[in-house]
């Protein structure tokens, strides 16, 4: 079994995003585009964001650290440390309100193969 700190690993993502020019860093720690599961740290620096984007099958978020606002529509949620939340099934956009590291989990269907 292979397991990783979630912990450790939000304070390295933190540091890169500190160092990049985008103000973030991401690191896939389980699946990819090959697997239906894929789960993915990602830190935001304050004032950075997701912009709104499909949401491309079931979503959840978890905040690891910080405080992150997400909207759909007209809805929004505010989550901190700790917080975690089923995405909507509907465009949605992320905003960074402190620099913050989050979990985000998708399960997206794939192609039958032939």
């Amino acid at each position: 079994m292979e397991s990783v700190s979630l912990t450790s690993l939000a304070s390295e993502k933190l540091a890169e995003a500190h160092q990049s020019h985008s103000g973030r860093a991401a690191h896939t720690i389980h699946g990819g585009h090959a697997h239906e599961l894929r789960q993915t740290v990602m830190a935001l620096l304050a004032g950075q964001d997701l912009s709104e984007h499909d949401n491309p099958g079931e979503a959840t978020l978890q905040v690891l650290q910080g405080h992150v606002r997400l909207t759909a529509g007209d809805d929004a949620w505010d989550g901190t440390t700790g917080d975690y939340v089923a995405i909507p099934r509907r465009r949605h956009g992320l905003l960074a309100i402190e620099d913050s590291v989050f979990m985000l989990t998708v399960l997206k269907s794939l192609p039958d193969a032939p």
